[in-house]
């Protein structure tokens, strides 16, 4: 029963760090509110959150792989929504030429796959840096 009762544990704390992780980020975004615009159908946006919640999940999957015990998980997932935000300011910044928080409200797809892949991609480099 123990294994049942410990992947739940883990199910719960991944839904609540991949919340709050977006609840941050929902107030990082100056020009819009994520899920209105979601809702109001803009495709970029909902690729950046897809990518961050996959981002935040692969971290935690590593976390959860690597950790001897709960809280280690806790403070690994919380750490990598830390890094995911600093992923996602310096791609902001690198990208000089037009902003990535205007462009995504613009329903620009091709940088919401960019922004998408930033996430992912950064999850994996945390998550394999978790020892």
């Amino acid at each position: 029963m123990e294994p049942f009762i410990s992947t739940f544990v883990y199910f719960v704390i991944a839904v609540v760090i991949v919340l709050i992780g977006l609840i941050i980020f929902e107030n990082l975004t100056r020009k819009y509110k994520d899920m209105e615009e979601v809702k109001n159908g803009n495709t970029a946006i909902a690729l950046s959150i897809v990518g961050k919640i996959i981002g935040i999940c692969v971290i935690l999957s590593f976390a959860i792989y690597n950790s001897a015990v709960i809280y280690e998980t806790i403070i690994w997932g919380a750490y990598g929504v830390v890094l995911q935000m600093i992923a996602y300011w310096l791609f902001d910044l690198f990208t000089r030429n037009f902003s990535v928080e205007e462009q995504l409200l613009k329903n620009n797809v091709a940088v919401g796959i960019i922004s998408m892949g930033v996430s992912i991609g950064l999850g994996f480099v945390i998550g394999a840096s978790i020892t």
